[in-house]
């Protein structure tokens, strides 16, 4: 009997920890993708899923992932998504500079914003924009409507930014 105190208090003492470190970063699931297969049996599914998962603070990553279960690929898409964090460089509440970038047959436009006008953009920028911890911007989508290139579009953007004091460094000013 002395066993089950011991093992119920490692089980508390392990749940605080986990909770700690997902309740750090925001996951939202951008996109489902279902695709079937037909066999000898019926039909076999499989699933995509891709990710988003941000701190709101500046951190912000993505996630593509694939498996038979919706569940199984949410999951691996939530721990690519932390392995492929980057870091959204800001000025304030918006971006340093305007930004256009190509990805594909997908084009996004970032332009920075004055303070309180929010951010203004379709669904998968703004998602990636609001977890990235970006209150004011403007942004549009160009050209493709896939969302896995809308969201690599985005990440080459955010990539590419830079800020004063980086370009000041990078000219020797």
């Amino acid at each position: 009997m002395a066993k089950k105190p011991d093992s119920s208090k490692r089980e508390r003492s392990d749940s605080p920890k986990k909770e700690k470190s997902e309740s750090e970063f925001i996951e939202k699931v951008l996109s489902v993708n279902r695709c079937s297969k037909v066999v000898k049996g019926g039909r076999k599914f499989s699933f995509s899923a891709l990710i988003l998962v941000g701190d709101g603070k500046g951190r912000v990553g993505y996630g593509f992932a694939k498996a038979n279960e919706l569940t199984d690929a949410i999951r691996k898409g939530g721990e690519a998504a932390r392995k492929n964090m980057v870091v959204c460089p800001m000025e304030g509440t918006t971006i340093p500079h305007e930004i256009t970038i190509h990805w594909d047959g997908a084009t996004v436009l970032l332009k920075p914003a004055p303070a309180g006008t929010g951010v203004i953009a379709g669904s998968k920028v703004r998602a990636i924009l609001e977890l990235a911890g970006v209150k004011d911007v403007m942004a549009k989508n160009l050209g493709s409507t896939n969302p896995i290139n809308q969201v690599k579009a985005t990440f080459e953007a955010i990539d590419k930014l830079s800020t004063r004091a980086e370009l000041r460094q990078r000219r020797g000013i």
